[in-house]
C-alpha cells in the first residue's frame, strides 16, 4: 500500500478491508513461480563450448523489496538467474576423469550451487528460490560428433586396459600357484 508514493504497509491476509481512498494498492503474487530458462551457449571450464538450461523455482517473500529495491522483479529474476547459470557453467568443466566436480556427472552439487548463487542474487529483491536444477545440458552441435569419439576412445582404454590388468592378474596368480 502506497500513499501519495509513501510506502505505508503490506496486506498479506485474506478477506476484505477498508482502506483509505488515497492509497494505491499494487498486487504481488506470492505463489510460487517457476522459470524454465533457455538454452544457452557457454563455455565450461576447460573452454569447451556447451548448451546449458536451468530451472528455477522462486516466490517473493519480501513484497517490499520486490516493489521497490529492483524496477521489475520478474525480468530481474530472469536476468540472474542467466548470469548465474553462465557463471556455473564457466566454473566446471563438463565432464572430468578424477574426481573433480562436473557438470554432467555431479548435478546434486551443481544443483546446490546453482540455488546458492542464484538465492545470494536475488536477495535484494526479496525472491527466496525454493529450487534450482539444470534442465538440459550437451556439448555445442559444432563440437557433439567429436566429444563423443572422444568419449568412445576413453571407454575403448578403460576396457582393454581392464583385459591387460586380467591377463597380468591371471600371470600373478599362475607364478605364485608354481611356486
Amino acid at each position: 500500500l502506497l500513499l501519495f508514493g509513501r510506502y505505508v504497509g503490506t496486506v498479506k491476509d485474506t478477506g476484505f478491508f477498508c482502506a483509505n481512498p488515497f492509497l494505491t494498492k499494487r498486487g504481488i503474487s506470492l505463489r510460487a513461480r517457476s522459470l524454465n530458462g533457455e538454452r544457452l551457449k557457454v563455455n565450461d571450464h576447460v573452454g569447451n563450448p556447451v548448451e546449458i538450461a536451468a530451472i528455477v523455482v522462486w516466490q517473493v517473500s519480501d513484497t517490499y523489496d520486490a516493489s521497490f529495491e529492483v524496477d521489475n522483479y520478474e525480468q530481474y529474476v530472469n536476468l540472474q538467474s542467466e548470469t548465474a547459470v553462465r557463471h556455473l557453467a564457466s566454473a566446471y568443466p563438463y565432464d572430468a576423469d578424477d574426481d573433480t566436480i562436473s557438470l554432467r556427472r555431479n548435478t546434486d552439487e551443481i544443483g546446490e550451487h546453482l540455488r546458492d548463487e542464484i538465492s545470494q542474487r536475488l536477495s535484494l529483491a526479496g525472491v527466496k528460490v525454493l529450487e534450482a536444477r539444470l534442465s538440459h545440458l550437451a556439448y555445442a552441435p559444432e563440437i557433439a560428433g567429436v566429444m563423443l569419439r572422444r568419449q568412445q576412445a576413453a571407454a575403448v582404454i578403460a576396457a582393454r586396459q581392464r583385459i591387460v590388468d586380467g591377463a597380468v592378474g591371471m600371470v600373478k596368480m599362475a607364478l605364485h600357484r608354481l611356486e
